[in-house]
């Protein structure tokens, strides 16, 4: 299990470019390479996997206990080398942990004793980068840290500048990336654009590794890799909420995390993946699942895929429907779109939400359900995260959860359920381990 974890003081500072380029080029090299990714992220595990040839999969500290952290670190199994990526800065988490994490990727690191590449924007600054380094060093002594990567560098002398203040505190220098606005992944509100959407991953990857391969050492980076599970061994299982799934997947309804879907599988479920925005029909099951993604970007072409809904509506006469987040929306009685246009949805549910006004609904959920939904029984206490930016005008249906933030203030978002048909704005991670 010896591995690296790629993180950096704070978002946007190019660790998703080095992570990719860092993927492809030590699979290149014959390695074969796990990635991980530290936090509640949809996204990036789809990038991982293009560049790596490998599934992706999260690791939360907050809200996975530890036998299911133990199942996941197990899917490398068979790997040289763990690569993971972390979410935000570096030390970035929830204020209070309850029974479980804080979250941080630097949890993350210490619980697998991958040492840290620190991402360190130099723009602006030259010597003084030192002191940021130093400083997330030195803030948790017990973290391994296996040095930096000097991104966005202006000139030869600004690298010069910025090495000699790495070298006085001490802290080695594992590359250097020249300033380059040609590298930058297309990005829209929740982040990065999913893998599926990029218009040439395959060659924007391939330049990032030949990037990082000219300017970072990779063979450094290697030996600095450690860990302190020496055999994973632990079955990943999770519980299925049905036999035969019905999932959801296309560019519209694609955030599901892998660690589920996989654990869905490899527990008996049979999953069949049809598309809403292809007008498909949910294919024979004994549950369709929604999971969330961009139904905002597509929500005429939702409005009118005539099959789908039929499909779903014949369907939820006789067994159950779920949606999470994007999935709850179109699930819902209508959307309205950022230019105020209302488009009429699935109706099994009398949620109604707009992107007209956006605002940013963002964290960590606790729910406790009051109602079923499926897979869980009422009195079950979730663990899961929430991203959108839509807001509700109207959710008259019974609530499904009692919800609160990782705080434990309460949140308006409780889902709704009503007969067969549940959704929320949460994105399920596990139950929760107490």
């Amino acid at each position: 299990m010896k591995g690296i974890l790629v993180s950096a003081p704070a978002s946007g500072t190019g660790k998703t470019t080095v992570m990719l380029g860092l993927l492809r080029a030590l699979s290149e090299d014959g390695l074969r390479v796990q990635p991980f990714k530290s936090g509640p992220d949809y996204i990036d595990p789809a990038f991982h996997r293009a560049a790596a040839g490998r599934a992706s999969f999260n690791l939360d500290s907050w809200a996975m206990g530890e036998g299911l952290l133990g199942a996941i670190a197990a899917q490398a199994e068979g790997a040289d080398l763990v690569v993971a990526e972390g979410s935000m800065g570096l030390y970035d988490g929830v204020a209070f942990a309850g029974a479980t994490g804080h979250g941080s990727s630097a949890e993350t690191a210490a619980l697998m004793g991958w040492p840290v590449v620190l991402v360190v924007d130099v723009s602006g600054q030259a010597q003084s980068a030192a002191a940021v380094a130093l400083g997330f060093k030195a803030f948790r002594p017990d973290l391994p840290f296996a040095g930096v990567i000097l991104n966005r560098c202006a000139s030869p002398r600004h690298e010069r500048l910025a090495r000699l203040g790495m070298e006085e505190a001490g802290i080695p220098v594992l590359g250097v990336l020249p300033r380059r606005g040609d590298l930058a992944l297309p990005e829209r509100h929740l982040g990065l654009v999913q893998a599926v959407e990029h218009p040439d991953l395959e060659v924007a990857i391939a330049g990032y590794a030949a990037f990082l391969r000219a300017h970072v050492d990779l063979a450094a980076i290697v030996r600095a890799a450690d860990g302190r599970i020496a055999h994973p061994t632990a079955a990943l299982r999770v519980t299925p909420p049905a036999q035969r799934i019905a999932l959801a997947q296309d560019a519209a309804f694609s955030f599901a995390y892998p660690h589920l879907v996989e654990g869905w599988r490899r527990a008996g479920a049979e999953i069949l993946p049809f598309s809403p925005l292809a007008d498909e029909a949910p294919p024979e099951a004994d549950l369709v699942w929604l999971p969330g993604g961009y139904p905002e970007l597509h929500a005429g072409v939702l409005a009118g895929a005539e099959r789908f809904r039929a499909g779903l509506r014949r369907h939820a006469e006789g067994k159950p429907v779920h949606g999470e987040c994007g999935g709850y929306m179109a699930l819902g009685e209508a959307l309205v779109d950022k230019a105020g246009v209302r488009h009429p949805m699935a109706g099994l549910l009398g949620l109604v939400t707009s992107y007209e006004k956006r605002k940013m609904h963002l964290g960590y959920r606790r729910a406790e359900l009051v109602a079923g939904m499926p897979g869980f029984g009422p009195g079950a206490v979730l663990r899961g995260h929430e991203f959108h930016y839509s807001t509700i005008l109207d959710q008259p249906d019974a609530g499904l959860a009692r919800v609160t933030d990782a705080e434990g203030a309460s949140v308006v978002e409780t889902g709704s359920v009503r007969g067969r048909v549940s959704g929320t704005f949460f994105h399920l991670i596990a139950e929760d381990a107490g």
